[in-house]
């Protein structure tokens, strides 16, 4: 499931956030990527070693971990530390999966919070694999979207301006991504009131999937 969620961070959170990114040394983002996504990655990271970068990726955890629609789609048993990332014209994260293990945690969700506005670059664009096509994600700032760690995935090239995004990872309670789903369905419909058409969809995709999970036909 890819989920997009709008307003993780609110216009003055945004701006400090901003500021305090701006401010921060960076270094090749090439330093924390794994072998095979070392060949492709071309950004810049803030560097983990300033006390301001380590208050800064604390703050946003925080209003990450906290956030209620996320919690419910990862269900989030373990949390990596955050990557502060900044593109440069010229800069792209070219296709990857994501490292399988990080720091003795399983990766099974991963997330980008976008955090300037989409006019203010060119190019960009978060590309995420499937095999129904790709998808293109140029975000508000302060929207964050949500996807399985096992995709295949890249950073379109920036062509002008600087792109700025936190990105981390999460080990989820539910390792199967189709049971993360149907459990965030099941709960998305617990949540509407009866008579309501979108909860009784939700319902029915349910119970369907639970049959092609569990039946058998004859």
């Amino acid at each position: 499931m890819i989920l997009c969620i709008a307003e993780v961070l609110e216009p003055l959170a945004l701006e400090s956030v901003r500021d305090k990114l701006l401010a921060l040394p960076f270094r090749d983002g090439r330093d924390t990527a794994g072998r095979d996504a070392a060949r492709v990655k071309r950004n810049l990271q803030a560097d983990p070693s300033d006390d301001r970068a380590a208050a800064l990726k604390n703050f946003l955890a925080e209003r990450i971990a906290a956030h209620p629609l996320f919690r419910l789609a990862a269900r989030p048993a373990r949390h990596s530390p955050l990557l502060l990332s900044r593109y440069e014209a010229g800069m792209a994260y070219g296709t990857h999966v994501d490292d399988a293990i990080m720091g003795g945690m399983r990766s099974d969700v991963s997330f980008t919070l976008f955090l300037c506005e989409p006019d203010t670059y060119a190019g960009g664009a978060l590309v995420i694999e499937s095999a129904a096509g790709e998808q293109e994600f140029r975000l508000p700032a302060g929207a964050m979207v949500v996807y399985p760690s096992d995709t295949l995935h890249r950073v379109e090239q920036v062509t002008e301006g600087t792109r700025l995004a936190a990105v981390g990872w999460c080990q989820s309670l539910i390792r199967d991504p189709a049971r993360r789903e149907l459990l965030f369905d099941l709960d998305t419909a617990r949540a509407l009131p009866d008579g309501e058409p979108q909860r009784d969809r939700l319902l029915a995709r349910c119970s369907a999937n639970l049959l092609r999970q569990w039946g058998e036909p004859g």
